[in-house]
């Protein structure tokens, strides 16, 4: 067992947390990778690995959790935008248009559709 893995899901939530708000990606993508292994039907942890993932530029790895996102929840907002621009960085910009114009439908902005 290492730092990252060690305690109850509840604290390695908090810590992965306080990486990402150090701005340590990398470092919450380590704690958050086997917390989602754990708990895969919990959205949150599986989000915001999403997020270490892009912010440490893991774009494939970003790209797939997000997919499992909107697979399991067609409607979420938040992880479309964040499909969407990971899919911009990766300069994939016929892909991201697409998500990107539902997140902004999903997000009741109707004016750039």
């Amino acid at each position: 067992m290492t730092y990252y893995d060690h305690g109850t899901p509840a604290e390695r939530w908090e810590r992965a947390r306080m990486f990402f708000d150090a701005k340590d990606y990398a470092a919450a993508a380590r704690v958050l990778g086997p917390l989602v292994a754990e708990v895969p039907e919990q959205t949150g942890p599986r989000l915001l690995l999403a997020r270490s993932y892009y912010h440490s530029a893991q774009l494939r790895r970003a790209e797939a959790e997000l997919r499992i996102l909107v697979e399991r929840d067609p409607v979420e907002q938040y992880a479309r935008l964040m499909l969407g621009r990971t899919l911009e960085r990766q300069g994939r910009q016929e892909e991201a248009d697409a998500q990107l114009r539902i997140a902004s439908a999903l997000a009741g902005d109707f004016a750039e559709l």
